[in-house]
């Protein structure tokens, strides 16, 4: 078996323990996610917190491809979270990424610092009277500003992928995670509305993140929210279509 170990220089004197926990990811730390395709565990090494994520072993087809002709999802992770801190867009600090390779891509892991959150995007969405939402929204809408300003379109750009801390004063940070989608272009007027769509905003929230996005831009409010709104309503009715369906299929099977 092949292996390809890439570690942020910052780190580098953490190497050796941070391959044993690889190594033995199964027997070490405490699970933080634990889904059907991908596991997410924290360990804590010479008093710092880390998250290792191991990405869904990927079929026969799909192993070379990543070996061959696309890069892994953990490479992607780790390559995509230096850019933005290179851009200075908040994310995990990236720190290191591993592969395995027998005959394609057998396993796949990414690792960054631990980062303690307040609240994601989520709690915006359910909660409409939380405490300072607007403000919040408003510097969400510069803090993707400035993504689309450095040419970043994050396609898993979804109320579960940005975490925020509140550093007081009324300041948020934002944090964007799991960043294997990602693309590096110019980013026209159209792209940066569709970005929007997958955060599931109501109208009010729409309202005040075109209200935003429209001065940083030098657009008109009206425009934006019009655009801002298709978008989201046009992503909202295509799932829910497709919700629809998938139960009439379960249904029909019953």
């Amino acid at each position: 078996m092949r292996e390809n170990f890439v570690i942020n220089p910052k780190y580098s004197h953490l190497q050796p323990a941070l391959k044993e926990a690889l190594y033995q990811f199964e027997k070490v730390g405490e699970y933080v996610t634990k889904g059907e395709r991908n596991v997410i565990k924290k360990i804590e090494l010479n008093g710092v917190v880390f998250n290792i994520k191991s990405f869904k072993t990927p079929n026969f087809f799909q192993s070379i491809i990543y070996q061959f002709f696309r890069k892994s999802k953990a490479k992607r992770s780790f390559e995509y979270a230096s850019k933005l801190a290179n851009f200075g867009i908040g994310t995990p600090t990236p720190v290191a990424y591993i592969e395995f390779f027998t005959f394609g891509l057998k396993q796949s892991y990414y690792i960054s610092e631990h980062l303690e959150y307040d609240f994601d995007f989520r709690v915006l969405i359910h909660k409409p009277k939380f405490e300072n939402r607007e403000e919040i929204l408003r510097q969400f809408t510069q803090f993707t500003f400035k993504l689309h300003e450095n040419g970043v379109n994050f396609l898993d750009h979804s109320p579960g992928n940005t975490l925020i801390t509140d550093v007081g004063n009324n300041k948020y940070e934002f944090y964007l995670i799991d960043l294997n989608r990602m693309r590096f272009e110019p980013m026209s007027f159209e792209k940066r509305m569709n970005n929007f769509r997958r955060l599931w905003p109501s109208k009010t929230m729409v309202k005040i993140m075109a209200d935003e996005y429209a001065k940083l831009y030098n657009k008109s409010s009206s425009e934006t929210y019009e655009t801002m709104l298709k978008y989201s309503r046009n992503f909202q009715k295509k799932k829910n279509s497709k919700k629809l369906r998938k139960r009439k299929r379960q249904r029909s099977r019953a």
